[in-house]
């Protein structure tokens, strides 16, 4: 059933308000580098460390989401998975307070929970996209969304900056209950409205979703639109990853930024990546989605080149910021813009399933870039290994534009 009322619209989007904190906050800005730098022994096992968690999510995500996606499709446990998902989450980042210096595995796995239940919420959110939208209004209204969550991001960083004192570790580990309960008040709004398909699940909906896994993944020379797409997202989406993972990371290790300065950096990127998702999200439904993302992966690339050579430049922390910026004016335009492509490509009937592959071409590779980086980053240093994301985004580009989409193709391309 269609709604578009805007009450509804408004619902949805305020789930990215609800669930951007976790991204911004834990995975990107402050419980990063705090991980890092003071529960892990020292920064460079530390980068390793984190990253690997990073891996092991992005490697359970891939395998379950076609499922979850497949499941969701066929029984009305669609809305009973993503508020399990989004309770489960939020409890394990609240968790995230106890562990103190040295005890990396329960912060460890505290995080890997959160994180693939944050991933899950995330696929079955994205799936809804389709029930409000329209072909007219799909980037407009993706858009917002992206927007309204780098709101949430925003205002989220500014209550931590008030609030919390960062030079005392008890301070900086409250951080995560603010996110948690944050999660949960934001996104009531969604999880009331939200409705599945009238069919219980039974042994023969999860049999017959397994199925329709194996018979997609057979017939994906079928898709052939899609198929492309996801490879080409799959690159860049996986350079993306990297900066959210390491970001503040690279900042305090290799350009010496405090927890302050990052904060205030995170502050800044999201007021750019917010005006960018609400500006872009309207240039994409007059220009093309094919404009928004080759100018965004060219924007993306020439503002890690300028993050990667700003050590050597004497106003480093400034050439740092304007890297930051302009990455946070083209991250929401991306990501809003790649949403808003699936779901125009995908067939209404398989849109769970089909936004769960979406998330397979998202994060079945997604641990390369961040594992790569904390190899180097071993090997060598933080600088060099960030030309990983060069490279990421470079191949994203290459392959997205090999692409020949057109009218026949879109929204219902099968």
């Amino acid at each position: 059933m269609k709604f578009l009322k805007k009450q509804n619209i408004f619902a949805w989007s305020l789930y990215d308000f609800a669930n951007q904190p976790f991204s911004t906050i834990i995975v990107t800005f402050v419980y990063s580098t705090f991980f890092v730098e003071f529960i892990a022994p020292n920064d460079k096992v530390g980068t390793s460390m984190w990253t690997n968690s990073i891996a092991i999510c992005a490697i359970i995500v891939s395998i379950i989401s076609p499922l979850i996606g497949s499941v969701a499709d066929t029984s009305n446990i669609r809305k009973k998975l993503i508020i399990f998902f989004t309770c489960l989450c939020s409890l394990f980042t609240m968790l995230l307070y106890f562990p103190k210096e040295g005890d990396y595995f329960f912060a460890l796995f505290f995080f890997i929970i959160a994180n693939i239940s944050f991933e899950l919420c995330s696929v079955l959110y994205n799936s809804y996209l389709l029930n409000i939208s329209n072909n007219d209004n799909i980037g407009s209204i993706s858009g917002f969304a992206w927007g309204l969550g780098y709101i949430g991001g925003i205002i989220s960083l500014l209550l931590c900056f008030l609030l919390f004192d960062f030079d005392e570790s008890i301070d900086v580990r409250k951080v995560n209950i603010l996110v948690g309960i944050w999660f949960l008040i934001f996104s009531f709004p969604f999880l009331v409205k939200i409705n599945s398909p009238n069919i219980k699940l039974n042994k023969y909906v999860i049999k017959d979703s397994f199925k329709s896994i194996i018979t997609t993944f057979n017939n994906i020379s079928n898709h052939k639109i899609i198929f492309k797409f996801l490879i080409a997202r799959l690159f860049y989406n996986d350079a993306l990853v990297t900066i959210f993972t390491l970001g503040g990371i690279y900042a305090v290790g290799t350009l010496g930024f405090t927890l302050d300065e990052v904060i205030i950096l995170g502050i800044v990127l999201n007021v750019a990546a917010g005006i960018g998702s609400f500006f872009f999200g309207y240039f994409e439904d007059r220009f093309g989605f094919k404009k928004v993302i080759n100018l965004s992966l060219l924007v993306l690339m020439f503002s890690t080149l300028l993050a990667f050579i700003a050590p050597f430049i004497s106003c480093s922390k400034l050439i740092f910021w304007i890297s930051g910026v302009l990455i946070g004016l083209m991250v929401g335009p991306n990501q809003s813009t790649s949403r808003s492509i699936m779901a125009r490509l995908t067939p209404d009937s398989k849109k769970n399933q089909f936004f769960g592959f979406y998330a397979l071409a998202g994060k079945a590779t997604s641990f390369i870039g961040p594992f790569l980086f904390g190899i180097i980053t071993l090997m060598y240093n933080q600088q060099i290994a960030l030309l990983i994301v060069v490279i990421l985004f470079l191949v994203g580009f290459i392959l997205f534009n090999r692409i020949k989409f057109n009218s026949i193709n879109l929204h219902n391309e099968i």
